[in-house]
């Protein structure tokens, strides 16, 4: 085999390890919102508490994500983007096979916390390496396979949750283990390697704060991201509540809804990779689907007396506005240089996942002025509104040259 023929080879095995990142990723954020109620209350959690107890235990897994995030994304500028996939993948998987033997609420919140950390690393470190080991022609494409595969992950969470909660989760675990063992024959970015023994500054967080244009660029990647966490952590979440204020014919639930807005995120995940290799352009891919993502919201709230079926449709057009989640990361990670590119593709997509805490906060407050259909509106807009512009403030990178450091 030549060196060409070969480098083509590992560039595939690399793009196909992360992409199996994701499907763990999907598999795993989507599993405990599958199994919440059966598995609470065969731990002995009382119906009228399973509610209340299930919030507990996915703020705690959240409050995981979001100290993951920077713990992977410094780790993967200071050790290397390949340390930070077995890492992470280790600890998820450990975790997973301890959940899967749990008999009370706090154990449960524990380890959700320790696989939310290790969780945190999967996707922020595959598109890393991804968006430095691919050309910056076909970065799009490899962005594409990775939002494709990882939507059997949400597929195989719903098909395995069937055979037990518990078994769900010891097939996480193996999962994991699975991708480890799968990783031990990928490579280290090119451009890491060539900072790796420099002075160079790498993974300092606090370099994304002390320099005002940075930091604006850094929160403008967050804010692109905030309408998916409104339409999936509440219009979709509280898909009983908002049934209630459209009349709806049936009694919606939220587990139906979010495993079909997951699938349309990865339905759409691979419409926005395939649209930013035609046209060229990140950003004109962002409009596109913010736009139709607030069109899908607006169809939402208007869907007087919606059925199951319609509902679950909606979902996933919903989805598939949002579809855009991993050319936003792949957008964050192309707007910053190699020695802290982990640290910022690792950390945006979970304080976007955190940033629904003041979202929750300032819908119930328009809820209650306003009344839930139009709070829904009145949030959607707002938060369109911050992400139009924020993708304006930010620069296309579409074929951006990645390898340059930032200067602290």
């Amino acid at each position: 085999m030549d060196a060409s023929a070969k480098a083509t080879r590992n560039v595939i095995f690399l793009v196909l390890v992360a992409s199996l990142g994701y499907f763990v990723d999907i598999y795993d954020l989507l599993l405990f919102s599958i199994v919440r109620k059966a598995s609470l209350i065969d731990i002995g959690v009382k119906a009228a508490d399973v509610l209340p107890k299930g919030v507990f235990i996915i703020n705690v897994q959240m409050f995981g994500l979001l100290l993951g995030g920077i713990l992977w994304g410094v780790l993967g500028d200071k050790l290397g983007r390949i340390k930070v996939l077995f890492g992470s993948i280790l600890l998820y998987s450990m975790a997973n096979f301890a959940n899967g033997m749990v008999y009370d609420v706090n154990t449960y919140a524990v380890i959700r916390f320790i696989a939310g950390i290790g969780l945190a690393g999967e996707l922020g470190a595959g598109i890393t390496l991804v968006t430095e080991t691919l050309s910056k022609e076909k970065r799009g494409y490899g962005t594409m396979i990775v939002a494709a595969i990882g939507l059997f992950g949400a597929a195989a969470a719903v098909m395995v949750a069937k055979y037990g909660w518990r078994n769900a989760y010891f097939v996480g675990g193996g999962l994991g283990i699975v991708l480890l063992l799968l990783r031990i024959g990928t490579f280290e970015s090119g451009m890491f390697k060539n900072i790796e023994q420099t002075s160079v500054s790498k993974g300092n967080f606090f370099m994304l704060f002390n320099n005002w244009g940075r930091f604006k660029k850094y929160l403008y990647c967050i804010l692109i991201g905030a309408p998916n966490w409104f339409i999936v952590g509440v219009l979709i979440t509280l898909a009983p509540e908002f049934g209630k204020a459209l009349h709806a014919k049936d009694t919606l639930n939220a587990g139906d809804g979010i495993l079909y807005a997951y699938v349309g995120i990865a339905a759409g995940g691979i419409i926005a990779g395939l649209l930013s290799q035609i046209t060229k352009s990140r950003k004109s891919v962002m409009y596109i689907f913010l736009i139709l993502s607030a069109a899908s919201v607006v169809v939402y709230l208007n869907s007087t007396g919606l059925t199951t079926k319609h509902f679950v449709w909606l979902c996933f057009f919903m989805g598939c506005g949002v579809g855009y989640w991993t050319i936003f990361i792949t957008i964050a990670a192309e707007q910053f240089g190699t020695n802290i590119r982990a640290t910022v593709a690792t950390t945006v997509p979970n304080f976007v996942r955190g940033f629904l805490i003041p979202i929750n906060l300032a819908f119930v407050a328009f809820k209650d002025h306003y009344g839930m259909i139009t709070g829904g509106y009145i949030m959607m807009a707002i938060l369109t509104a911050i992400a139009f512009f924020s993708v304006s403030q930010l620069k296309e990178t579409f074929s951006k040259d990645l390898d340059y450091v930032e200067v602290s």
